[in-house]
Parts: structure tokens; C-alpha cells; sequence
């Protein structure tokens, strides 16, 4: 969970995931991205938390791939720390992976945005998955679920947490979505706007159209007596 200035959402996203989680043997990794308030101060240390501190901003997607690093587990959640994200889904995606799936992404079916924000990620969302195939309706939704080896499709660079489903699709591994509570934001303000991201995400468009088409991808056949990986 990327954390960036949210002092006054951290410890109520953090009861939420436990509650959420209760039953199920997990670690929670949150990596700060060099928040300037009290957001570190203010994380509940335990023994199944592990902190992640940047020196300076780097934005979500170094944040993020910084996690997946890090994760130790058998599969990967992610969700903003925010408060939007509603840790309960959690369970239902998972359920997905049991299921044949390698990554399931939420999309927030009641967006609780401004109409403003839900056109313009309606356009966006609609130009990407025609232009790099994802066939994904809200990549926006940062609540995903995926097998922790998907994360060797995703290479770091800025904007890469928009073509999570893009990158890994591309790799071969099954991808598919399920509808997710979405929530007003109460604490904090929004760190994106369309300034910030519209002329970055058409570049990184073309550059990840160029890498899927020339990415290959490959699973060995198993040895006598040994059982393929998913």
C-alpha cells in the first residue's frame, strides 16, 4: 500500500485490513513515498507490518513496485491509502484467484468521484484498453489482486501502476475483473489531476504497446514426476 500525506487515514486503513483479513496469514507492507506529515508517526507497528520509507516523492508507481519487491507471500494485494479502497473485497478477489485467475482487478461499478474525475477516467480508460488491448474498464482502481510471480512483468518506470493489467496480460497470465465498493474521500486531497497525467499516459501508451508486442514469454515443460506451475 502506497502511503503519501495520510496522516489521518492510515490507522483506520489499517483496522479495516485486519478486520478484513482476520483468518488469513498475511503481511501488510506499506511504503511511504516520502510523505511530508505525520503519516510514518502514526502507522501501528506489529509484527505483521513491515514500513518502507522513500527519502523523497518518487510517485505511486516506485512506490508500488517497491512492495512488490518486498512481498514474501503467495499472492499480491494492493489498494490506495486513502480510504476510497474497501479492504472487505478483499476475500471475493482472492476467492477469483482460486479460480484459475493470475490477477483480478476491482472497478469501482458506483465511483464516489466527482463527475469531472469520472469522465475524464471514462475517456482515458476507454483510449487505453482500445489502444494497448488490457480489455480492463477502470485500471484506475489501484485494488488488485495477482500471484506474486506476475509481478516479473512489471517493470519500473513512471505511470507503470496505469498498464498493471496491460504489462502482465501481455506476459500470458489470465487476467480478469469483478466490481468493487468504492468510497468518498473524507481525509486528505486527491494527489492526481488531469494536468498531471493526460500527456504522461498517452506517451506511456505507445511505450507499452512497442514492449508487449516485443516481450516474449515462456513456461518450461516439467520434469517426469513434476507438476507444471499455474
Amino acid at each position: 500500500m502506497p502511503l503519501y500525506n495520510e496522516e489521518d487515514n492510515v490507522q483506520e486503513l489499517q483496522r479495516e485490513i485486519a478486520q478484513a483479513l482476520a483468518g488469513f496469514d498475511y503481511e501488510l507492507i506499506l511504503v511511504d513515498d516520502g510523505s511530508t506529515d505525520e503519516t510514518v508517526a502514526r502507522v501501528q507497528r506489529s509484527e505483521r507490518v513491515r514500513l518502507i520509507c522513500f527519502e523523497r516523492n518518487q510517485g505511486q508507481s516506485a512506490a508500488m513496485h517497491a512492495g512488490f519487491a518486498a512481498a514474501c507471500g503467495q499472492w499480491i494485494a494492493t489498494l490506495d491509502g486513502d480510504l476510497q479502497n474497501d479492504p472487505a473485497d478483499l476475500p471475493a478477489m482472492i476467492a477469483k484467484l482460486e479460480q484459475g485467475w493470475d490477477l483480478v482487478c476491482g472497478y469501482r461499478a458506483k465511483r464516489r468521484d466527482s463527475w469531472f474525475k469520472r469522465m475524464q477516467s471514462r475517456i482515458a480508460n476507454a483510449i487505453r484498453s482500445r489502444f494497448v488491448g488490457d480489455c480492463v474498464r477502470d485500471t484506475g482502481c489501484t485494488l488488485k489482486v495477482m500471484r506474486t510471480p506476475c509481478r516479473e512483468a512489471l517493470p519500473l518506470f513512471h505511470g507503470m501502476h496505469r498498464f498493471i493489467p496491460a504489462l502482465i496480460g501481455g506476459m500470458g497470465w489470465r487476467v480478469t475483473e469483478m466490481p468493487v465498493n468504492h468510497r468518498p474521500r473524507i481525509h486528505g486531497v486527491s494527489k492526481y489531476g488531469f494536468g498531471n497525467r493526460a500527456w504522461r499516459a498517452t506517451v506511456d501508451m505507445f511505450g507499452v504497446r512497442w514492449l508487449n508486442q516485443r516481450r516474449r514469454a515462456y513456461r518450461q515443460t516439467p520434469e517426469p514426476g513434476q507438476v507444471a506451475r499455474p
